[in-house]
């Protein structure tokens, strides 16, 4: 039997990994869960890096806030889920931080992965799917709802963050799987699953 499996799904704001997060955990009969914000004290964390109202919080503050969520997210969800035989679907990932903290943030990059692998344990996920979606359909979607912190970013900003996102899909190849965001929800469902079916075997 095939152990079970870590994926996190990753993009920019509006590119649908949620609705995707839900619908693979519910046909794997896995756990759906989230970064920042998939545990009780993440939630918190969660609450104040997003608030728009907190124009203060510095980078390295934000970086530190993001590597203590993903660590009791790991400790708390992600492992416990794993050893019992469950499959853990997760929005964001570890990723995440090296895109908006390193690539958007423009922190060093060498520090951001080495004290996140501290926090996350070296549990890194099995595969990631990158739902990759053109900057501007995006950031016209954004236009459509109120803006938390980080969607309040200029344009700049979210350039650097898909760039790193690409960068460092095509750095390890094996782990990740681009997959174009634009074609309808169902039918990206059905791509999603074949891939982890061809990628994972599950």
């Amino acid at each position: 039997m095939n152990r079970s499996k870590y994926i996190a799904f990753e993009g920019l704001e509006g590119c649908g990994k949620s609705t995707h997060v839900t619908r693979l955990a519910t046909a794997l009969n896995g756990l759906a869960t989230r970064e920042p914000g998939g545990t009780e004290i993440g939630a918190a964390l969660r609450a104040t890096m997003l608030d728009a109202k907190n124009t203060s919080l510095s980078p390295r503050s934000e970086a530190l806030m993001m590597a203590a969520d993903r660590a009791q997210h790991i400790q708390q969800v992600v492992l416990p889920a794993i050893e019992s035989g469950r499959h853990v679907v997760s929005d964001r990932s570890v990723y995440s931080s090296l895109a908006y903290q390193g690539y958007g943030r423009e922190l060093d990059l060498e520090s951001l992965r080495h004290f996140n692998s501290w926090a996350i344990q070296d549990v890194w996920p099995d595969l990631v799917v990158f739902i990759d979606v053109p900057l501007d359909a995006l950031l016209e979607r954004l236009k459509k709802r109120e803006l938390d912190r980080f969607e309040r970013e200029d344009r700049s900003f979210f350039e650097r963050v898909l760039r790193g996102f690409h960068e460092m899909a095509r750095q390890e190849p094996d782990r990740w799987v681009i997959i174009d965001g634009s074609p309808p929800k169902d039918e990206l469902e059905v791509t999603i699953r074949r891939l982890i079916a061809e990628r994972l075997s599950i």
